[in-house]
């Protein structure tokens, strides 16, 4: 039983940190799908990022592969694929793969951002300067077609074009958004829809979960709204001490919204060395206040009023901090 009355899932980033190699990043994050699983969490997913120096998940198919051939029982998916980055047809099969090789127990979760800088984005489709924000919505719809979760389309996608592995090796898919263009879609597909509130936060997000019931469709796959909020998330003994071990991602963060060129994130002794400006702090503290960064009562309240203002279905945390026993101290405070 969790100290929530609602499933509670991670969602790891696979950091690197100063002076960390990938190999040790990629190890910590298999690692922390191990402890998930034993503590007795629902999934464990991984983004997809390029050209960002702190963070080791560009290749998600491929990590999910190691973390589901190192765990037994727990889900584990993509929060998300950037589905705009790839042919609807490769996805499909190397996640048709994932479930031949795993069983039932592969998600799907599909983003439209590039998850990366302009320049890397057109380097990874080499046709950016064709696609419309209509895309994104065809893509879904073929990926459904290519699983054979829907009928095949026009153009022959799902029958003359097929994904094998993939036709009939579909996983658990999910549509992930920061705004309620992802939200909308989602509901009209029928499909389940996940809010990055650990980037995104504010206003936005009670609207795009209000969004997403309003769109609702029944769907083969889902006969009402699922959603899940995901919540960046440090437990400390004390709000103090939480707030201390965010500072890392705070002035990585910070590095970001200054428009500095990001690199591995930094170590906890850089960032308490760092010389902070009080516009800095402010941006942290305001940032910090809409995650469950704090002691235990204070980021399980957190994480409750989250899902009061959204009517959240799930719960995915992403376990911060400047180490690895930081993030699994979060994981196991947040399950009793």
């Amino acid at each position: 039983m969790t100290v929530l009355d609602r499933p509670l899932s991670v969602l790891d980033l696979a950091s690197v940190y100063s002076g960390m190699s990938h190999a040790d990043s990629l190890a910590q994050t298999i690692r922390t799908a191990q402890e998930a699983e034993a503590l007795g969490y629902r999934r464990f997913w991984v983004a997809e990022h390029h050209g960002m120096p702190a963070v080791a998940s560009s290749a998600p198919a491929v990590l999910i592969a190691a973390i589901a051939a190192a765990t037994q029982r727990i889900r584990v998916g993509s929060g998300g694929v950037m589905l705009p980055n790839h042919s609807s047809l490769v996805i499909a099969e190397q996640f048709g793969t994932l479930v031949a090789l795993n069983g039932a127990r592969i998600d799907l979760g599909l983003g439209r951002a590039p998850g990366t800088d302009g320049l890397t984005a057109q380097v990874l489709r080499r046709n950016l300067q064709t696609e419309t924000v209509d895309d994104f919505p065809q893509q879904v719809i073929e990926l459904l077609a290519l699983f054979g979760i829907t009928e095949p389309l026009e153009n022959g996608l799902g029958d003359r074009v097929a994904a094998y592995p993939g036709r009939g090796d579909a996983p658990e898919l999910w549509l992930l958004g920061s705004s309620t263009f992802s939200a909308q879609l989602a509901g009209m597909l029928g499909l389940p829809f996940a809010f990055a509130h650990h980037f995104a936060g504010g206003d936005t997000t009670p609207l795009a979960f209000d969004a997403y019931r309003a769109a609702f469709r029944p769907s083969e796959q889902l006969a009402e709204p699922h959603s899940m909020v995901a919540v960046a998330t440090i437990v400390a003994e004390s709000v103090e001490e939480a707030e201390r071990l965010a500072l890392p991602n705070g002035l990585y963060f910070t590095r970001l919204r200054t428009g500095q060129r990001p690199g591995r994130l930094p170590t906890l002794a850089e960032a308490e060395a760092h010389p902070w400006t009080p516009a800095e702090r402010a941006f942290v503290q305001q940032r910090n206040a809409q995650q469950a960064i704090g002691d235990l009562a204070h980021a399980t309240a957190s994480i409750r009023d989250l899902v009061g203002r959204t009517g959240a279905d799930e719960v995915i945390v992403a376990p911060q901090g400047p180490d690895l026993e930081t993030k699994l101290a979060t994981l196991r405070a947040l399950i009793s």
